[in-house]
C-alpha cells in the first residue's frame, strides 16, 4: 500500500506534457511548446517569420500562421499583438472561430524587407540544437533487434544468395559500417534499401535546427518521406498535440554516387538567404546513408575516408557554423559502402578497422537468374516461356563467357517492350525480339576491335592483309635540281613505275635510309628539306 501510495506521489510529479510521451510507443516524442521560452526562438525570430509569411502570402488567418510556423496559436497571437502595438500589422477581416485575417501596414513591409535581408527563412520555426540531438540519441538505436525472419520478409521483393542472411543480420544489428563489394548490376542498391526498411520504425526530425542565430535547413523531400499518419496509434496519445516544427518520417536512405564532394559533408552556407543547408550524413541520422560507387567520387576516396574515420568510432561529428562556432552532432546511422571493386585497394587497414563489415555480393545462379527473368515478365505481362529462356541462355551467355547479373533480366526485357512498341506488335519472349535486345544491350564490336583485343580466334575472324599503299607520289625536287626560274611554277604529280608484286618490299622491311629520303630527310643531318 505504501508503494502504491509512492508510485502516485512521483506520477502526480510529472508535467502534464511528460507522462503521454512516457507512456506512448516512440522513444522520442516533441511535446508541443506553449511559450517562446520553451520553443527556444527570440522575439526577433518570431516577428521574422510572421512578417516575412505575410509579406510573401499577402493575407493570412491568425491559425494559418500558427500552421505555417509550426507554433501553438497562442505564441502566434502575442507575437500578432505586439507588432499591432508597433503598427506593423493591422486587421484585414474577420476569419471563423474568433479569428482575424492580418496584413502587413506600409511600415510593417519595409520592417519585413529588412528583416530579410538579415535572413529570407521564412519556413516552419527552426528547433534549438541541443532538441535535435536529444532526438537523435533517443531515436538512433531505439529499435527491436533484427530477426532471420524479419530479415527474410524485409527482402521478400528480391532475390538473394540464403548465405547472404547470416551476414547481414548481425550487419544490422550492430549499426556499424558495411562494405557491399562485387560486380555491378547485382543489386547492392537496393540490397542497402531492404536493410533499411527492415528496421521498420518511425522517426520525427525537425525541419530546421537553429544554434548561435544560424538555421540549418534539415527536411529534405528527397530523402524524407513523411509517415502515413502523424499521430501515435495509442489511445493515450491520440488526441495530443505534437510540435508541428517536428514532421514523422520513415527512417531516410539516402544514397550518394560519384557526384559526392567534401562540400556535401559540411553546412552549406547561402550568403544571399543567410540560410544553411544540413550535410548529408545529417539528414541520414537514425537511417542509412549508402554511398553507391564508391572510388569513383570526384573526391580521392582517401580524404573521404579520412573525414569520416573519427566520426565513425566515436559517432560524433563535428560541423562548423557560418559564425564560425564548432558544433557537436550525432553521427549515428548505418554507412553502406557500395564498390565494384575490392575493398582493400581503396583504403588502408586502419579504416577497415572501422569498417567491421564486408560481404561480397555475387553473381546470380542460373536458378536465380531464371527466377528474375520471370518476375520481370510478370511485372510486364509477358507470357513466360522456360524454352525459349534455356536457348537464350546458351546463346548469349553461356557460348560467350558472359557471367550473369541480376539487372539484366529487367534491362533486356524494357529493350522488348520498346522494340514491340516500335513495331506495334505485342511483348513477348521470341528469340529474334532478345537477340536484337541483347545486340542493343551487350553491344558489337568490329572485327579490328576484336582482333585488338586478341579475340579473332574466339569469334573466328581470319586477319586481313593490310591494304597497299597508292603508287602515285608527288616528286619533290632536291637542292641539286632546284632551278630558281621554276620555284614558283606549281609541282605536278608525276606518275612512277610501280614494282612487280614479288620485288616490292614490305613497309615494315624499308631500308632506313629509304624511308629517310621517301620524307626528304638526311642521315646526317635529320632536318626536312623544304624546297
Amino acid at each position: 500500500m505504501q508503494s502504491s501510495n509512492n508510485f502516485r506521489k512521483d506520477t502526480d510529479s510529472f508535467a502534464g506534457d511528460v507522462l503521454p510521451s512516457v507512456m506512448n510507443d516512440d522513444a522520442f516524442w516533441p511535446s508541443e511548446p506553449r511559450t517562446l521560452q520553451e520553443a527556444g526562438i527570440t522575439e526577433m525570430l518570431l516577428e521574422s517569420l510572421i512578417t516575412q509569411q505575410l509579406l510573401n502570402l499577402g493575407t493570412l488567418s491568425g491559425r494559418n500562421l500558427a500552421e505555417r510556423t509550426g507554433l501553438a496559436f497562442g505564441i502566434i497571437e502575442l507575437g500578432i499583438v505586439a507588432l499591432r502595438m508597433r503598427q506593423l500589422v493591422a486587421h484585414a477581416r474577420p476569419a471563423p472561430l474568433n479569428d482575424f485575417y492580418y496584413s502587413l501596414t506600409e511600415n510593417g513591409q519595409r520592417r519585413a524587407l529588412s528583416l530579410q535581408k538579415v535572413c529570407s527563412y521564412s519556413g516552419p520555426a527552426p528547433v534549438p540544437l541541443m532538441d535535435y540531438v536529444l532526438s537523435v540519441e533517443a531515436q538512433a538505436r531505439h529499435f527491436d533487434p533484427v530477426t532471420e525472419d524479419r530479415l527474410i520478409e524485409a527482402l521478400d521483393g528480391v532475390t538473394y544468395d540464403p548465405a547472404w542472411l547470416s551476414l547481414l543480420g548481425p550487419a544490422v544489428n550492430s549499426t556499424s559500417g558495411i562494405f557491399l563489394y562485387g560486380s555491378p548490376g547485382n543489386g547492392k542498391t537496393t540490397l542497402a534499401k531492404c536493410l533499411t526498411a527492415c528496421r521498420g520504425e518511425e522517426i520525427w526530425i525537425p525541419h530546421a535546427i537553429i544554434d548561435d542565430g544560424s538555421i540549418i535547413k534539415l527536411f529534405d523531400a528527397s530523402y524524407h518521406f513523411p509517415s502515413a499518419s502523424q499521430a501515435s496509434s495509442s489511445r493515450v496519445t491520440a488526441n495530443r498535440e505534437h510540435d508541428r516544427r517536428w514532421i514523422r518520417v520513415r527512417r531516410p536512405t539516402v544514397i550518394v554516387g560519384g557526384e559526392l564532394t567534401l562540400d556535401n559533408l559540411e553546412v552549406r552556407h547561402d550568403a544571399r538567404s543567410n540560410v544553411s543547408e544540413a550535410p548529408l550524413q545529417l539528414k541520414s541520422n537514425c537511417g542509412c546513408l549508402l554511398i553507391d560507387d564508391f572510388g569513383r567520387q570526384r573526391v580521392a576516396p582517401a580524404d573521404l575516408l579520412n573525414r569520416w574515420i573519427v566520426p565513425l568510432e566515436s559517432h560524433i561529428d563535428y560541423l562548423t557554423l557560418p559564425t564560425g562556432k564548432k558544433i557537436s552532432v550525432p553521427f549515428e546511422q548505418t554507412i553502406l559502402f557500395s564498390t565494384n571493386l575490392q575493398p582493400e585497394s581503396l583504403v588502408d587497414e586502419a579504416f577497415l578497422r572501422r569498417v567491421p563489415f564486408k560481404i561480397e555480393i555475387g553473381d546470380p545462379s542460373r536458378g536465380e537468374y531464371i527466377e528474375l527473368f520471370r518476375r520481370a515478365c510478370q511485372g510486364l505481362s509477358i507470357d513466360w516461356r522456360p524454352d525459349v529462356i534455356d536457348s537464350f541462355l546458351e546463346r548469349h551467355y553461356r557460348s560467350k563467357g558472359r557471367p550473369l547479373r541480376r539487372c539484366h533480366p529487367r534491362d533486356l526485357l524494357a529493350q522488348v517492350t520498346a522494340l514491340a512498341a516500335y513495331r506495334n506488335e505485342r511483348a513477348e519472349l521470341r528469340m529474334e525480339f532478345l537477340d536484337l535486345a541483347c545486340n542493343n544491350y551487350f553491344g558489337l564490336q568490329s572485327p579490328a576491335l576484336n582482333r585488338i583485343n586478341g579475340r579473332d580466334a574466339i569469334l573466328g575472324n581470319t586477319p586481313q592483309p593490310m591494304p597497299v599503299h597508292t603508287e602515285r607520289t608527288l616528286a619533290r625536287p632536291t637542292q641539286a635540281t632546284m632551278n630558281p626560274a621554276t620555284l614558283n611554277q606549281p609541282i605536278l604529280p608525276t606518275a612512277k613505275t610501280p614494282l612487280p608484286p614479288g620485288n616490292r618490299p614490305s613497309p615494315q622491311t624499308l631500308p632506313t635510309n629509304v624511308l629517310m629520303n621517301s620524307v626528304g630527310l638526311n642521315a646526317t643531318n635529320p632536318v626536312v628539306n623544304h624546297p
